[in-house]
């Protein structure tokens, strides 16, 4: 069964879908969520903060989350202090 793991206020992502989980502060990465906010394929994860981290999933959909790429990246190779069930206090997972 495929992992799934949870990119901030209770949005699961199945981790067999994800390509890649990049910051959103560059602008070619602008330009694709621009992008695909225009074409409906993103997928706003945020609950209205800031985004900081864009997962760009299998089905050329974007999925906006406001944890941070580090955050998501720890939870989706079940590393310990970045639990997918409880989110940590900071957005940094503990190394």
């Amino acid at each position: 069964m495929d992992k799934l793991i949870n990119v901030g206020f209770g949005n699961i992502v199945n981790t067999a879908k994800i390509i890649a989980i990049v910051s959103p502060d560059s602008a070619p990465v602008k330009r694709m969520v621009q992008r695909a906010k225009e074409q409906g394929t993103a997928i706003d994860a945020t609950q209205g903060r800031k985004t900081k981290a864009v997962l760009v999933m299998e089905s050329s959909q974007l999925v906006l989350s406001a944890l941070l790429p580090d955050t998501i990246a720890g939870r989706a190779a079940g590393e310990p202090g970045c639990s997918s069930e409880i989110e940590p206090k900071s957005d940094d997972c503990e190394k």
